[in-house]
């Protein structure tokens, strides 16, 4: 299994992944094929010096080109005409880099003869292998029987049902009592009683056992799964699978005692460190280049609104401490009068130059300051005021955890969750921060980075 971070990566979409790279290879053969009509001189060409090269950059501009277009996504593969169109709309954004970078780098080119042949060709595979590739998922799922009837394991069975790339297929819950046998939870419903566990196991050839009981003193059947588990049938907790498919830490029914003793949580010295010095020239470069945009935003939002054009806000930053963040001004003068309020969609005090800003993140430009400074990181949890955090922390178990990290310009939260506007979705948000905490890693920020990047592209923009 591989994971970015703790989450688990589908094996399906990996597979579907390595579709994509051998359908753009056998496009780019077949172009150079068609192109020479001779199989000595296409030898030829495919092995001269930098070819792989050439073709591992064609590779990279078409498989990031996927990617960004959520070509990797269920809903996506579950629609042919979606698919085709989300196909074509990608390969073309590719052609059109891929045409940029041959102007400025000749030699990087495949030559415009072999190029031109290899767009269709591409195209072609490409859609065949997804085509082919989505009729295999619907094949030999593993089967999953959940165990109890918490609201963890109700949660799970939603998110598997959702995402067919997991290639998980529930037959069903067991109830703590077998008073509910027949009762439709989600669907499917409650297929038996825990005592029916070995049984049921033997009967649905499951594949997989999830546990999920609302009480576990004095109902969890340890002999009978502990049997199971040396006859070869996975079991895990509905906490560590819900971590592992969907990259939160479920607070519900979850134990101090889980927290202690799972992996994770670790910081080294050296992580910190590399972590810090990487912060530390990123927000120095940034600074410099992006500083003719930040010059525009900073006139614009003069022009509409006047001064001030910063805005400075107390926050909650790492082990607690207090520091001013900064960002450009997305809001009218005096906006919180009536005193601190989350925002919301269509929230009035947004000015217009602040819903474009806000749309593409560049409301958060001047952050790159607070990295610089120390009192932030280019990914972490998101700061909060201190007012909303003490009311957070009495409402909201573990939230004092996310403290013990800097907080980050953007973060797991931030591309895998809304906007956290209430006290129910600051505690979701709590969810995916403590999954960032536990699993801290510069693979995981690297993987945000490039979700962040998605979510800009795609004008999902932060509130």
């Amino acid at each position: 299994m591989i994971k970015i971070g703790g989450q688990r990566i589908p094996t399906w979409t990996l597979l579907l992944l390595a579709f994509d790279v051998f359908s753009i290879v056998l496009g780019l053969v077949t172009a150079t094929a068609l192109r020479f009509l001779n199989f000595h001189s296409t030898l030829v060409y495919l092995t001269k010096p930098h070819t792989e090269i050439r073709f591992g950059v064609v590779i990279l501009a078409a498989g990031l080109a996927l990617y960004y277009n959520d070509l990797y996504s269920t809903d996506v593969l579950s629609q042919r005409n979606e698919l085709a169109v989300r196909v074509l709309h990608s390969l073309g954004i590719a052609c059109f880099a891929l045409a940029i970078l041959y102007y400025f780098v000749p030699d990087s080119s495949l030559g415009r003869g072999i190029a031109v042949l290899a767009a269709p060709a591409i195209l072609i595979f490409t859609l065949a292998g997804r085509f082919l590739s989505t009729d295999l998922m619907l094949r030999s799922p593993e089967r999953v029987l959940v165990v109890g009837t918490a609201p963890t394991g109700i949660s799970l069975v939603r998110e598997i049902i959702g995402r067919r790339e997991l290639n998980l297929k529930v037959v069903g819950f067991l109830d703590e009592h077998g008073q509910n046998i027949g009762k439709s939870l989600v669907n499917p419903g409650i297929v038996g009683a825990v005592s029916d566990l070995q049984e049921i196991v033997v009967k649905e050839k499951i594949d997989r056992v999830v546990l999920a009981l609302k009480e576990r003193r004095g109902l969890t059947p340890l002999r009978e799964l502990l049997q199971l588990k040396f006859d070869g049938v996975a079991v895990e907790d509905a906490h560590t699978v819900n971590e592992k498919i969907m990259g939160r830490i479920f607070l519900e029914h979850l134990s101090p005692s889980w927290l202690i003793l799972s992996e994770g949580f670790r910081k080294s010295r050296l992580l910190l460190f590399t972590k810090r010095m990487i912060d530390f020239a990123v927000a120095l470069i940034a600074l410099v280049i992006l500083l003719p945009i930040m010059a525009i935003v900073a006139a614009a939002i003069w022009l509409e609104t006047g001064t001030p054009v910063l805005f400075r806000q107390e926050r909650t930053g790492l082990g607690g401490k207090s520091f001013e963040i900064l960002k450009f001004r997305s809001m009218c003068q005096n906006a919180e009068e009536g005193g601190p309020a989350w925002a919301a969609d269509g929230d009035q005090r947004i000015t217009r130059v602040g819903r474009i800003i806000r749309k593409f993140r560049l409301d958060e430009l001047p952050q790159f300051i607070n990295v610089f400074r120390g009192e932030m990181s280019l990914v972490g949890p998101r700061p909060e005021r201190p007012y909303f955090c003490e009311m957070l922390e009495k409402t909201t178990p573990y939230f004092i955890l996310r403290h013990s990290v800097r907080p980050g310009i953007t973060g797991w939260a931030q591309i895998r969750y809304q906007y956290g506007g209430t006290i129910e979705e600051s505690k979701t948000k709590l969810e995916y921060d403590l999954f960032y905490i536990k699993h801290l890693s510069m693979v995981l920020d690297l993987a945000i980075l490039f979700g962040t990047a998605k979510v800009i592209l795609r004008g999902h923009g932060a509130k």
